[in-house]
């Protein structure tokens, strides 16, 4: 894994070196075993290494033989092996053992038409000197970040926003908009970001620069037709056990120890399930636990080790430990958050590479392409309770999915009416299984300033994201759409991001996702609805494939969502000084993001009643982050967490040749 940044200038208005290089000092952290900079009269690109494959001839930036070719690269190619034998038939010869080496000889051989030939966690650019045109590509899911700016025609990129602010022509600005996406979806939609004229690169995209300016192209989309559907069962749990196998075999190729997570769920379970399989040795395996047991999983994550027999390490982490790092994981994540649970993964990753692991796998992307979360066994109930929407027993189907939620246990229909009831008969919205989630998200915005409202006017979310959605969209059945907006919105615009790449890459570990393998979402995307969701029985297929390979307790078990506590790391008796800056009528007036009077008064209901509902805690945490990103990024008060010296810096000089 690996950081890249870099600037494209067609007027050549200064020496970019050094910006670059401060542009690398500030995401070190992603590749702090060595740093490269390659510098030409147009562009200059840079990057900062994790060695984890050919550690010691793999340092970018490459070129291709001809040297006409310049690439840096973040992620990994994981069929790089396969790719490099029909190079190697075609008569290319190689001079190291990376998969950044394949890579940039398969551009100069297909250009754009290499993507489809690639498996893997992907961002990378590639400087064509020929034609004094830059091309950038982002995996397919977006799994590896990309953000880029625009300003009076130059193109800069990095892998990280933050890199990008070291390039001073940069303004620092929030976007308003963004911040009532973010409300509403928990994430920006891309390819917007929180900062205004920040962009990412959208998963399965890529972007071609050059003197005629810059083009965006998507080169893959994720498609719910049923391609499957005349599969039988067995020959679908065929597929996808041979899919999944040659999945976590790829992902096990390293030069160095790769480890896994297990969190006592059914993905982790089965991914070390299958790691045992395939390399039956000793497994090193992590874990987190909570001091608050209603958040805890550790008596199903000790079931899992004494099964699956692995060398398990784990940690529990207090609501005080979340408290301390929660301005970290901001200056991390460089975005609003609606919760702290990104908070504890950076914990473990810390906890990960202090035992000196690079590489762990896990197993993220199991509850999108298998149907997997709460929110859709509720949209199936929401629909099933519409067609009767008098019905007093249908709505009680609701405790079976939520038995974690103690206020929902003994509710009547008529509360289970009040709290699930939102828009309950408009079955044909498109957003149908979200609406719900998405209203009670939208409960934030009240604590906006009148100011701030004002600048977001009358813009609606929604309508943007129903412009994006696929033309066949209407045609899909309706557990697809759910798919498709938790998978394009939240899993590349959280769960990869807050919670993923930038939790384990703050601590300089790369997470690897068997799950995500892009022949394993496409297969899945195909399969008829009941595979994945069978009544209210979730992930369908994955169940009936892992019995006896897993712990029974642990394939029946109720499914709990990872959480980390909220309230009680904000509010209580040794509240960090930082929350109570961040609340402050001085530094809210200062920000000039949210209204005073209504923080006082959502603080004053959690501190009286003691209680702070599901919106609350959302409220709470947007407003602390919101605050501390502006704190970090728009003033640029954040010291603490600058960069290191970059390690072992190589600087390639092209600059009188074309």
């Amino acid at each position: 894994m690996c950081g890249v940044a870099g600037i494209v200038d067609y007027q050549s208005r200064t020496d970019y070196k050094t910006v670059v290089e401060s542009m690398l000092r500030s995401i070190s952290y992603r590749g702090p075993d060595e740093s490269g900079i390659y510098c030409s009269p147009h562009t200059t690109l840079g990057n900062v290494r994790l060695s984890i494959i050919d550690l010691t001839s793999g340092q970018q930036p490459m070129s291709d033989p001809s040297g006409r070719y310049w690439i840096v690269h973040n992620g990994k190619v994981f069929n790089f092996e396969e790719l490099r034998r029909e190079l190697e038939k075609k008569g290319n010869r190689f001079r190291t053992k990376s998969d950044t080496e394949v890579l940039v000889q398969l551009y100069a051989l297909y250009k754009e038409k290499c993507l489809s030939l690639l498996n893997g966690q992907f961002v990378f650019a590639i400087w064509d000197k020929m034609e004094e045109e830059l091309f950038i590509a982002r995996d397919r899911v977006g799994i590896r970040p990309l953000f880029y700016n625009i300003s009076n025609g130059v193109l800069s990129f990095a892998s990280e926003i933050k890199a990008l602010f070291e390039n001073e022509s940069i303004t620092r600005q929030l976007m308003p908009q963004s911040l009532d996406q973010i409300c509403t979806f928990w994430s920006a939609l891309t390819p917007n970001t929180p900062f205004r004229e920040i962009f990412e690169l959208s998963p399965g995209h890529y972007i071609v620069f050059n003197r005629k300016g810059l083009k965006v192209t998507k080169y893959w989309s994720l498609d719910f037709n049923e391609k499957n559907a005349g599969l039988s069962l067995s020959d679908a749990l065929a597929e996808f056990n041979e899919l999944f196998s040659s999945s976590v075999k790829l992902r096990l190729k390293a030069d160095v120890e790769v480890a896994a997570y297990l969190s006592g769920g059914i993905d982790s379970s089965t991914t070390v399930a299958y790691i045992k399989d395939i390399e039956p040795g000793i497994l090193n395996t992590f874990s987190i636990g909570f001091d608050e047991k209603d958040f805890d999983e550790s008596k199903f994550q000790r079931e899992a080790v004494s099964y699956l027999n692995t060398n398990h390490k784990s940690i529990s982490c207090s609501s005080a430990e979340i408290s301390t790092n929660f301005p970290k994981v901001i200056w991390h994540s460089e975005t609003p958050l609606t919760r702290t649970a990104p908070t504890p993964m950076m914990i473990l990753s810390k906890f990960v590479r202090d035992n000196n692991i690079k590489v762990v796998i896990t197993g993220e992307g199991s509850d999108e392409i298998l149907a997997g979360y709460d929110i859709f066994r509720e949209a199936a109930i929401r629909r099933f309770w519409a067609s009767e929407p008098k019905s007093a027993l249908r709505p009680l189907l609701l405790k079976k999915i939520y038995p974690d939620i103690p206020h929902l246990r003994n509710a009547s229909p008529a509360i289970l009416k009040m709290f699930f009831g939102y828009k309950l008969e408009e079955t044909d919205n498109p957003f149908y299984s979200h609406l719900l989630r998405w209203n009670n998200a939208n409960h934030i915005k009240k604590y906006f300033s009148k100011n701030y409202r004002e600048s977001i006017g009358t813009y609606n979310s929604l309508n943007d994201l129903e412009e994006s959605l696929p033309g066949d969209f209407n045609n899909w059945d309706p557990l697809s759409k759910s798919q498709w907006l938790e998978t394009t919105i939240f899993m590349s615009g959280y769960l990869l991001s807050s919670q993923g790449d930038r939790m384990a890459m703050a601590n300089s570990v790369e997470g690897r996702y068997p799950f995500l393998d892009y022949r394993l979402v496409e297969f899945c995307a195909g399969l008829p609805p009941k595979f994945k969701l069978k009544g209210l029985t979730e992930k369908y297929l994955l169940k009936k494939l892992i019995k006896n390979k897993i712990p029974e307790t642990i394939i029946k078990r109720p499914k709990q969502p990872y959480r980390a506590p909220i309230s009680s790391v904000f509010i209580s008796n040794k509240t960090p000084e930082y929350v109570k800056h961040m609340l402050s009528d001085t530094y809210t007036k200062q920000a000039g993001i949210f209204d005073y009077e209504s923080i006082s008064g959502l603080l004053a209901k959690i501190e009286k009643t003691g209680i702070a509902s599901e919106v609350d805690n959302m409220a709470l945490t947007f407003i602390i982050s919101t605050h501390l990103l502006n704190y970090q990024f728009i003033e640029n008060r954040n010291k603490e967490f600058r960069g290191k010296e970059l390690k072992n810096l190589r600087v390639v000089n092209d600059l009188f040749s074309r």
